[in-house]
């Protein structure tokens, strides 16, 4: 069983800051994508924490269905596990270098956008935990970058953008 509750700092994690969006930045990324006439596509990651690598050592008991003889037997993780007070910040971890190595580069006003620029192509990718929404100027591009990220991660691609943070979106003709 995983009891993050049970995780000492310094010993079993040693951070556990996640950017995740603010809401001005979200509403700036809408506002910026109306004005444009961007694309507007919103992602899911499946088992977002199974991503992330862990940097610490961190055992747990043996689960209950589970046979082991040994009761001192534990499980020595190598993923992150929902539960554990890192797993938020290894998966961002992963996540961010996979985009980067796509050639996305982090905004310094807020550390959850990242922003592609190529020639004539734009895109921005807002992360909200397992969320992420992407914004683009071709249609091609977005399609090869959700490809990629399905590649990487096994992501769910929930279409158009909808209802995100609290904010519904709907576009007009």
């Amino acid at each position: 069983m995983i009891r993050g509750d049970h995780q000492v700092e310094g010993f079993d994690y040693n951070e556990t800051f996640l950017p995740i969006t603010k809401m001005t930045t979200m509403r700036c990324f809408l506002a910026v994508t109306v004005a444009k006439c961007l694309y507007l596509h919103q992602m899911d990651v499946n088992n977002v924490f199974l991503h992330g690598d862990l940097e610490e050592e961190v055992n747990m008991r043996i689960p209950p269905s589970f046979t082991c003889n040994d009761s001192n037997k534990v499980c020595k993780l190598k993923k992150s596990l929902h539960g554990l007070k890192q797993a938020h910040r290894q998966w961002f971890a992963k996540l961010s270098s996979k985009l980067y190595e796509y050639g996305f580069v982090r905004s310094y006003a807020d550390y959850s956008l990242l922003v592609y620029r190529n020639c004539e192509v734009f895109m921005a990718l807002l992360v909200y935990v397992d969320d992420t929404v992407l914004a683009g100027n071709n249609a091609d591009a977005c399609k090869h970058s959700k490809d990629y990220l399905h590649a990487c991660f096994s992501i769910k691609d929930l279409g158009s953008l909808k209802y995100f943070l609290g904010i519904e979106v709907a576009r007009g003709q």
